[in-house]
């Protein structure tokens, strides 16, 4: 038995440290720096919208290091050095020079902005947000079940990319259901930007996983026999995922020392 258990997590492991590898093999487009000089339409914390002379917008989101302004008031004109990002639409500024004040605020009407430059900024602004609510469902392996879930995303913490995700799961199935606590940490890949269409992440934490096992059959007589039981443990997650500026993600979880919860979980998720 336990030479058994042994090897399906092993065989688990194995999965997950796939699906990581996966991961780890993508890699960010680079790109050489380019100039873009216009007027400011909008900004935020984490972005700047400018309008070229032509006519044309472009959606900056700003590199770790980015040197500019302290403000970007609208209609205020700037230069904007930028490398390409993982997103075709939108660029990273590494640095913005203001070259004129305000007095262009009438001829940048922010109102013209096309609606797909507003859908991300309001993406990145969501995704930059340090307090998150989710949810979450999906598949349990060993035994079967089907789970759904909510989430809270809280951070950085310590680091940029360092995030505490507390969630609660509950998974039934035909003998088993379960109720489960995760107070997972999860660390972002550095393979793309930090405001680009999609980051990998890896994580883990403890799982405490309330479970119950209900075997029922029917004797010959028509009495039923119930063989109930009851299970607490404490086991250590592992996880990997992909998570969209669009809010969604999925992630591959494995449980160690866990039994008899369940050693593999499959999930696709939403954060608000």
């Amino acid at each position: 038995m336990h030479s058994s258990r042994t090897r399906k997590c092993i065989g688990h492991c194995t999965v997950f440290m796939a699906f990581l590898g996966i991961l780890m093999g993508s890699r960010p487009l680079l790109a050489q720096n380019e100039e873009f000089t216009g007027a400011v339409v909008s900004s935020s914390r984490n972005t700047v919208t400018v309008r070229d002379p032509n006519g044309r917008y472009q959606l900056f989101t700003f590199d770790r290091n980015v040197r500019k302004p302290a403000t970007l008031p609208a209609g205020s004109v700037v230069r904007v050095i930028s490398s390409a990002s993982d997103d075709a639409g939108v660029r990273t500024a590494r640095e913005i020079t203001l070259l004129q004040g305000g007095a262009a605020n009438a001829a940048t009407p922010s109102d013209n902005v096309p609606s797909e430059v507003r859908q991300v900024e309001h993406d990145i602004e969501r995704e930059a947000r340090r307090y998150q609510l989710g949810v979450r469902a999906g598949v349990a392996l060993d035994p079967e079940l089907i789970l759904i879930g909510v989430q809270s995303q809280i951070g950085p913490f310590f680091n940029p990319d360092v995030y505490f995700r507390p969630n609660v799961e509950f998974a039934w199935g035909e003998v088993t259901a379960m109720f489960a606590l995760n107070p997972e940490l999860i660390y972002r890949l550095p393979l793309s930007s930090r405001r680009g269409r999609w980051s990998s992440y890896v994580g883990g934490g403890p799982g405490f996983n309330f479970v119950h096992q209900d075997f029922q059959t029917n004797s010959g007589s028509g009495t039923r026999v119930d063989f109930s039981d009851f299970h607490y443990s404490v086991g250590l997650n592992l996880l990997a995922g992909v998570r969209y500026r669009s809010g969604m993600f999925t992630e591959i979880k494995t449980s160690v020392y866990s039994k008899p919860a369940p050693t593999l979980r499959l999930i696709i998720g939403y954060n608000f």
